[in-house]
């Protein structure tokens, strides 16, 4: 294993709605402290990645899907916004040989995997890598959550991929952590939301083992399904599979802000280096 401060971290952060950090928003500044969070993120990093695995809220499936394909199309996944978001892009390589490692990984642990070769990236991906990383030179590989929506299948995931983290892997979940689409504007939901993500915040600044039990019970949260809906809590799993990927690392919240009235945060877990 690596030097302990010098993993890569595993993330969860907001991806926020739509293809919103490129166009006009009303209010115009609803976006910008979302956008300087992500565009900061490499530089929080030990070193550029040699990979990224991406878990997107945009894609489920039965079993845990992995992209394979060398260069994966992009998946306009939103509608109703302005012609030229569709017109994005972001040339990013596919890495079939870490798919194949990854769906090894997720088998020896029991859990139904297999590679896609003809998914393409969607919006839960290349909308936040933008900002990460413009280049778009690391070699992306997107992993599926499952449709069963269970807590403590997707925080195994992520324990079956933490040794990736040693191999210059930047493990990231893309989600939001309020995610109520008849909320979104709503003033009465700041209070919901911001009682929410303090349950939140302390349960992924737990213990690790804490953390992942706590995680695994998130409905148990005060007003946890205010803000995620019955069936349609699919933008915070990323972040089991991200608290699942930490391991031992601590968690902390690495950003927070409200936008449309509601509080969406972002979470680290990384090691922190230790001083002799």
């Amino acid at each position: 294993m690596k030097n302990a401060s010098s993993r890569m971290p595993s993330l969860f952060i907001p991806h926020g709605g739509g293809p919103c950090f490129f166009m006009d928003w009303n209010p115009i500044d609803a976006w910008d402290q979302m956008a300087d969070f992500l565009r900061s993120v490499s530089s929080t990093l030990p070193r550029q990645p040699k990979a990224i695995v991406m878990v997107s809220a945009h894609w489920l499936g039965p079993k845990v899907m992995v992209t394979s394909a060398a260069h994966p199309e992009l998946i306009y996944d939103y509608h109703g916004f302005p012609p030229h978001t569709y017109e994005l892009t972001y040339p990013a390589p596919g890495a079939p040989a870490l798919a194949d490692h990854i769906v090894a990984l997720l088998q020896a642990a029991h859990i139904d995997s297999a590679t896609d070769p003809t998914r393409g990236f969607d919006h839960g991906m290349f909308i936040p890598l933008k900002l990460m990383f413009p280049q778009a030179d690391i070699p992306v590989v997107q992993v599926s959550l499952l449709s069963s929506l269970d807590p403590a299948q997707h925080v195994a995931m992520g324990q079956a991929l933490e040794s990736l983290r040693d191999q210059d892997t930047l493990i990231v979940g893309s989600g939001m952590s309020f995610h109520n689409m008849r909320a979104y504007g709503n003033p009465q939901y700041g209070p919901v939301s911001d009682a929410f993500d303090a349950w939140l915040t302390e349960a992924v600044q737990a213990n690790p083992s804490v953390r992942n039990q706590q995680l695994t019970h998130w409905t148990q949260a005060p007003h946890a399904r205010d803000c995620h809906p019955p069936r349609a809590e699919e933008h915070l799993l990323p972040l089991m599979v991200a608290a699942g990927a930490g391991g031992q690392s601590l968690g902390r919240k690495v950003f927070s802000d409200r936008v449309m009235e509601t509080t969406l945060s972002a979470f680290a877990f990384q090691e922190v280096a230790s001083h002799a």
